[in-house]
């Protein structure tokens, strides 16, 4: 299933695999765990039996689904948009394979109009399986990094061929300073949100924003979380970061 986003930095989600694992602390409060266990009470098969009820509520159970049906829909879409590949999975999980992993592959490129996003914490095994991927232009590829204990996932990241590279600094849980951002191309900070959400120092983003500004790295704030985002909004310092990397428009490869 695609649907339209709500997410600050996208405008489609596309979600060809379903299910995950926690990996680090960033998965606490995962919103794609709820959401899955509200999909499949609401009947979504797709979903069906991929989370387990812990003390917080959903958690994943490492069950792995993978929607074939759901390969050719982005060429059904005529109209170029930009599109986060896996909000509700990760797709280098180690168990979705790597012929599944092409294929989805083989959908961005033949559907040169859109732009793709794909986050991964699994950067390792982005790196890993690098040379077996055909990276086009039009898809973007980034990594999670919530605290200083995860950086090491931006060297993965840096040694890929992916021709756009992007960091994901959210759900912000602690200060990075002094990133390494040679060969990143495009910076997106932000705080915790919705239940049991835990609190971003501004000083952290601060530092984020100063160092991306002084890399020439373009910068996206997303918001400051908390119960409620929409209340404590994106402002940071009295303006608005809505950068994107210059390419923002999908290319051939």
């Amino acid at each position: 299933m695609a649907t339209n986003s709500t997410i600050e930095w996208t405008q489609s989600t596309w979600n060809p695999v379903a299910g995950c694992t926690v990996v680090s602390p960033g998965c606490v409060n995962c919103y794609a765990m709820r959401l899955s266990r509200r999909l499949e009470a609401m009947g979504q098969s797709k979903y069906e039996g991929l989370t387990r009820i812990g003390r917080g509520g959903a958690v994943w159970n490492g069950r792995i689904r993978l929607d074939e049906e759901s390969l050719s829909l982005p060429a059904k879409w005529s109209s170029g948009r930009m599109i986060f590949v896996n909000s509700m999975s990760d797709l280098f999980h180690q168990s979705v394979p790597l012929e599944y992993i092409q294929r989805v592959f083989d959908t961005m490129r033949r559907t040169r109009q859109h732009t793709y996003q794909i986050l991964t914490k699994r950067a390792a095994r982005l790196e890993q399986l690098d040379d077996a991927i055909d990276w086009p232009a039009n898809v973007w590829m980034g990594v999670s990094v919530e605290s200083s204990d995860y950086r090491s996932r931006i060297d993965h990241l840096r040694r890929t061929g992916a021709k756009i590279k992007f960091l994901s600094l959210e759900p912000l849980l602690g200060p990075l300073d002094r990133l390494e951002l040679n060969g990143i191309d495009w910076v997106i900070a932000g705080g915790e949100s919705g239940p049991g959400s835990r609190p971003v120092d501004p000083d952290w983003v601060r530092s984020i924003r100063d160092q991306c500004v002084t890399s020439g790295v373009t910068f996206h704030f997303k918001q400051w979380g908390g119960p409620n985002k929409k209340k404590t909004g994106r402002l940071l310092d009295g303006r608005t970061w809505d950068q994107f990397p210059l390419t923002a428009t999908a290319t051939s490869p």
